[in-house]
């Protein structure tokens, strides 16, 4: 089963725009598409909006809730319509592994999308696209992401993870539920959970601990939001080194002593910014290639997605 991800259909290339062009994403046209299966909309083509077509944005209305409206014509409202086509396809969606929304989009924007008032005043307030906004909602442990925000490194290796991640889990619990599968899922993940949130990985660890406190359905939902949550947080140098000085730690009664030292300086050079987080990675997985340990071996910290997108750095 391939991973899933959602995305607006403009950021594929679809014309779909309101001006009648796209926003393709070189990235997700070539790089991600033969690792993953979409599942393209557009909102706004959805509901019957014409291409080409007047723009439309979000507007507070005099009850200060927030429509969606044309431009030119606030009486054109559109909100109703967004809202009920999302509630009939949110069911549909929820074996997505992800989704990537274009950037500013009334309909589609993850953040600071604009908004006005009724004579077209922009207040100076961030809001998300009525769609993204419901979608949100519905799926609160769902990696989304911007088209624009992929653009940044550090955003788009972190979006590929949770994604992957995310994927992992849902395989691993596809034939059922149970706190067994839980645990070891958990187990795999740790050190990658360490490496974004040392504090999400302790309360994480209590919660599979206390795991039969709770009802398998509230329990699902519990630790797949907070997961998301927490490697939604960037992984920084310091705690990457944390991380690696933990699995070194594994090899220190195999190793002979130039290897030890070998590791160590590595993983300071890494820790001083000399060298990229794969450096050490791989030196690591070569000792582990030549001392296997099976509980390192499971890890996902050291392919936490596909090698060949080389987003590690």
């Amino acid at each position: 089963m391939a991973v899933k991800i959602g995305i607006s259909a403009c950021v594929l290339g679809a014309q779909v725009r309101f001006d009648g062009g796209h926003k393709a994403s070189t990235f997700c046209t070539q790089q991600l598409k033969p690792l993953v299966e979409y599942v393209p909309v557009c909102p706004e083509q959805a509901i019957g909006m014409s291409v080409p077509r007047p723009p439309i944005r979000l507007q507070y209305n005099a009850e200060q809730q927030i429509r969606l409206v044309q431009t030119r014509d606030n009486s054109l409202d559109y909100t109703e319509q967004m809202l009920s086509f999302t509630a009939k396809l949110l069911p549909q969606l929820a074996d997505l592994s992800g989704y990537i929304v274009c950037a500013k989009s009334p309909s589609c924007g993850m953040e600071r999308v604009k908004l006005y008032d009724a004579e077209g005043n922009n207040l100076g307030k961030q809001a998300v696209g009525l769609y993204t906004r419901q979608l949100m909602q519905h799926y609160p442990w769902l990696p989304v992401e911007e088209d624009g925000r992929l653009l940044d490194p550090a955003l788009k290796e972190n979006f590929i993870a949770r994604i992957f991640a995310c994927y992992d889990y849902q395989q691993s619990m596809r034939d059922g539920f149970s706190i067994g599968k839980l645990v070891a899922f958990h187990s795999r993940y740790k050190f990658q959970l360490l490496a974004h949130s040392p504090q999400a990985y302790r309360q994480l660890g209590r919660l599979v601990a206390e795991a039969k406190l709770f009802q398998p359905q509230e329990l699902q939902l519990r630790y797949l939001t907070e997961l998301m949550q927490a490697m939604r947080q960037i992984a920084s140098r310091k705690q990457h080194t944390n991380v690696l000085q933990h699995l070194q730690g594994f090899f220190k009664k195999v190793l002979e002593p130039a290897s030890r030292a070998e590791l160590s300086e590595l993983i300071d050079r890494y820790r001083r910014g000399f060298v990229p987080l794969l450096a050490p990675v791989t030196l690591l997985q070569h000792h582990l290639r030549r001392y296997p340990n099976q509980y390192l071996q499971q890890q996902s910290y050291f392919a936490p997605y596909p090698e060949q997108l080389g987003l590690r750095a």
